[in-house]
């Protein structure tokens, strides 16, 4: 199934350590700043969905984004910020951001929730995955092998500030006859 301006293709960015953490206390437990401009990339010019406790460790909506945040708040509202209260809200106003800005791709961004709504329905992941072992608080559902494959990897050693070794890593869905 390819994307098209029309009918943008669901995919997930993500950071994953190997315990499959990927938050602690509302951030991130590592810092990587290849990971940060891989991100910045394979996000550019696409909405990002995202939940708002993920928002909120932002803190902004990045440029060059369109933003949409899930909550359940109903007081929750931010100036260039796309509020919605439910997954297929979510979905739909980023259809509509994608083929605003001309994007084939609409981001899940996280967190845990947004990632467990758009693993089913995802096309790609867009993994890093962190070779360390933290102490966390949020983790990434756990994947079917079977249903994915994986199209590229390119290790990244960690080095001082670097933080830890990691992988990028490109996985598709596998097509099935279902699908």
């Amino acid at each position: 199934m390819s994307a098209s301006l029309t009918n943008p293709a669901l995919v997930i960015v993500v950071a994953v350590a190997d315990n499959g953490v990927i938050g602690a206390d509302g951030g991130m437990p590592w810092h990587l700043s290849g990971d940060l401009k891989r991100m910045k990339s394979l996000t550019m010019g696409k909405p990002l969905i995202m939940g708002r406790r993920t928002y909120e460790s932002i803190g902004r909506p990045l440029p060059g984004r369109t933003t949409i945040v899930l909550t359940r708040d109903p007081n929750f509202a931010v100036e260039g910020v796309i509020v919605v209260r439910d997954f297929e809200a979510a979905l739909e106003a980023s259809t509509r951001a994608a083929r605003a800005m001309d994007a084939c791709e609409i981001v899940a961004f996280g967190g845990a929730g947004v990632y467990a709504r758009a693993l089913p329905l995802a096309r790609r992941l867009y993994k890093t995955e962190v070779h360390c072992f933290p102490e966390g608080d949020t983790r990434f559902p756990d994947l079917d092998s079977r249903q994915w494959r994986e199209i590229s990897r390119q290790s990244q050693h960690g080095i001082g500030k670097d933080g830890p070794a990691h992988d990028f890593v490109v996985l598709e869905r596998i097509e099935t006859e279902e699908s």
